[in-house]
Order: C-alpha cells, then sequence, then structure tokens
C-alpha cells in the first residue's frame, strides 16, 4: 500500500488554514475530480483522497490528534468509519445535487451527516498527565468528564413523561427530504436534512419540562481509567459508549483519553529502554567499587571495574519499561560520570600531586586556555 500524502498537501492549504479556507479548497477539488464530471482513469481515487484529508481537517477534534500524532498514530487509532463520522459534506455540495454519489464511492460505513443520518452521540477527549513510574508498573486514575446524558426525567425522549413524540409528517419520520433535480440530461437526487424536524424524524408537541424538548442534560461524570504497563507518550486510549449521550435510542459517542508521560529526575526514556546517569568518585573508578542504582523495582548493586572511564555505560537487561505492544521489558542502561572535587584539603592536594608524579603527569606545568 502507498503511503499516504499530507492532508494538507492533498488540499493544497498551509497547515494553519482556517476552517473556511479548507471548504473552499475541498470544493474546488471535488467539483474538478466528482465522477459525475471526470471520467479520467483515477479521479475517483483522487476524489476519495481528497474527501477523506477535508472529514479530517474539517473536524477541530481529528485535526489536531492529526497534527499531533501525524498518518501512523492517527491511521491507528481511526478506521475510515471514524474518520468519516459526523464530516459535513452537505453544506459543501448543498443545491449542487451530490447526494448519492458518496454512497456509491465509500458505501455505508462512510455516514456523512446530511445524507446518511447516525443518531450517535459526539466522541470527547481528555489529556491524562502521569508519571513514568505509574507507566512502568500500570495505574488507574479518576477522572471527571462534563458530558451531555439523557435526561433521567424522560428517559431521552424528550417528550413529558405520559406523552410522546409524533412522527415528522413533512419526512415521514426519515429525518430527511429527497428532491429530483435536473442538470442537463442527467438527473439527479438531492438528499437533504428536513428543515421541520431538524433531522429528528420526530415532532414534541408536550417538550420535558427538566431538559426542555431535548432529551438532553449535562452532567460532571467521574470515570476510571485503566492505564496499561508501558504505555508511551501520546497513546491514546479509546473508552467505548463515554463519550457524548444523544437523545431517544442513539449510542453515545467515544471518550479518547490522551496520556502525557512527565519526565523523572533520575530516568530518561527512550522506547522501552532507560537512561540513568550514577556519579562515582576518581578512587571508586580507578580502583573499582559496588554501588547503588535505582529501578522501579526497588534499588539493586553493579559493579564498577578498576579503570573504569566517564561515560562508560553499563547495560542492565530487562530492567527497562515494559513493552506496551508485546512481551518482556527493555533495558536500564547506566552511564558512569565521575565527580571531581572543587576543593581539596592541604593532605588531599599533596597526595594527588604525588599520584600526578607517579603517572607521569606535571601538574605544575598545567596549559593555559584562552577563551
Amino acid at each position: 500500500m502507498a503511503e499516504k500524502r499530507d492532508y494538507y498537501e492533498v488540499l493544497g492549504v498551509a497547515k494553519g488554514a482556517s476552517k473556511d479556507e479548507i471548504k473552499d479548497a475541498y470544493r474546488k477539488l471535488a467539483m474538478q475530480f466528482h465522477p459525475d464530471r471526470n471520467k479520467e482513469a483515477g479521479a475517483e481515487e483522487h476524489f476519495k483522497e481528497i474527501s477523506e484529508a477535508y472529514a479530517v481537517l474539517s473536524d477541530d477534534q481529528k485535526r489536531q490528534q492529526y497534527d499531533q500524532l501525524g498518518h501512523s498514530g492517527f491511521d491507528q487509532r481511526y478506521k475510515q468509519e471514524d474518520i468519516f463520522r459526523g464530516a459535513d459534506f452537505d453544506s459543501v455540495f448543498r443545491d449542487m445535487g451530490f447526494g448519492d454519489i458518496f454512497r456509491s464511492i465509500f458505501g455505508n460505513q462512510a455516514g456523512f451527516q446530511g445524507f446518511e443520518e447516525r443518531n450517535r452521540g459526539q466522541d470527547l477527549a481528555y489529556n491524562l498527565e502521569i508519571t513514568l513510574e505509574e507507566a512502568a508498573k500500570g495505574t488507574e486514575k479518576e477522572i471527571e468528564i462534563p458530558r451531555t446524558e439523557r435526561c433521567e426525567v424522560c428517559g431521552g425522549s424528550g417528550a413529558n413523561p405520559g406523552t410522546a413524540a409524533r412522527v415528522c409528517p413533512r419526512c415521514g419520520g426519515a429525518g430527511q427530504i429527497q428532491n429530483m433535480r435536473k442538470a442537463g440530461f442527467a438527473m439527479y437526487m438531492q438528499v437533504s436534512v428536513c428543515p421541520t424536524c431538524k433531522g429528528k424524524g420526530k415532532l414534541i408537541d408536550s417538550p420535558c419540562t427538566n431538559c426542555r424538548g431535548s432529551g438532553l442534560v449535562r452532567r460532571r461524570r467521574k470515570i476510571t481509567v485503566k492505564v496499561p504497563m508501558g504505555i508511551e507518550e501520546g497513546t491514546q486510549l479509546r473508552l467505548r459508549g463515554e463519550g457524548e449521550m444523544t437523545g431517544g435510542d442513539g449510542e453515545p459517542g467515544d471518550l479518547y483519553v490522551v496520556v502525557h508521560v512527565k519526565q523523572n529526575s533520575q530516568f530518561i526514556r527512550e522506547g522501552d529502554d532507560l537512561w540513568h546517569v550514577a556519579i562515582i568518585s576518581y578512587p571508586q573508578a580507578a580502583l573499582g567499587a559496588e554501588i547503588s542504582v535505582p529501578t522501579f523495582d526497588g534499588e539493586i548493586t553493579i559493579k564498577i571495574h578498576p579503570g573504569t572511564q566517564v561515560g562508560e555505560t553499563v547495560t542492565l537487561r530487562g530492567k527497562g519499561m515494559p513493552r506496551f505492544r508485546g512481551y518482556g521489558r527493555g533495558d536500564l542502561n547506566v552511564r558512569i560520570g565521575v565527580s571531581v572535587p572543587e576543593k581539596l584539603t592541604g593532605p588531599q592536594k599533596a597526595l594527588l600531586e604525588q599520584l600526578a608524579k607517579e603517572l607521569g603527569t606535571d601538574v605544575s606545568k598545567a596549559h593555559k586556555f584562552r577563551l
């Protein structure tokens, strides 16, 4: 499979383009490559490509995640059904007669707003910050999410208890109306949201007093998030059904928890490996020693061999991070640094000068460097 092009490149817009600029760019390209207008080879595939780019960049949440994750990370979290869900193609092609072509090209999984009503709540996003130790061991976090939920008085119907909504007489409960339009020698079917019921398919004569007929109320909901071991910075956890709800019997959206891992004062993470700097004294480096180093399983003792040089690394296999999408653990790399005393006593200075002479180093003839 060929690598996908950048969505901004596909539409020919800058990364900071406004929504109106993105819509205008898509409209022009769609008119150029629409299969009903362009019969050249590859036009339909190009139309699919620009439609996918528009579906992502016209949605604030999807666009933000694409900007953060790029194609590789974004495509791991969104199937085509998710990418096209809720995309507003109706406002782009209104009065142009381009309705059914989307189903013929993408199939029913696309779920375009205004062409195929999907009674589903909006997805939500939440940024969760954890420590590196919590990422190593896994954790559970309780978060509080403001979201739309079904009204407990009317059960989401929007009608007062004891009453019921009636079928919209204009669209017959479909939520959409269809009109045949003629363009040249071709006939097109235009599908649009019913203006009487606003796409709901029902009318409420006695609205619920608690939710004012919407069937929905605003609540703050506490949710427990299970964070798996070894999770990486920017990983997105999908909690199905924990997003916004809709009235009636529609399904709720999902909650996407984006995990951010704080920096750690003792370790630097590189993938599944950890790095730690251990500072030892010159005698320990020269003579060898045993020192303690931290791990997420507690401190362990490692041996420093005689003559250890600054920057040498001791690797502890399997003491790094658990592999998030696999088995086992990475390594802990301990890099050795040597501490040089800033002040010496007279006897200490004499000992070092004697050592320098025996090693053939004349400290009395130190070079002076110009800055």
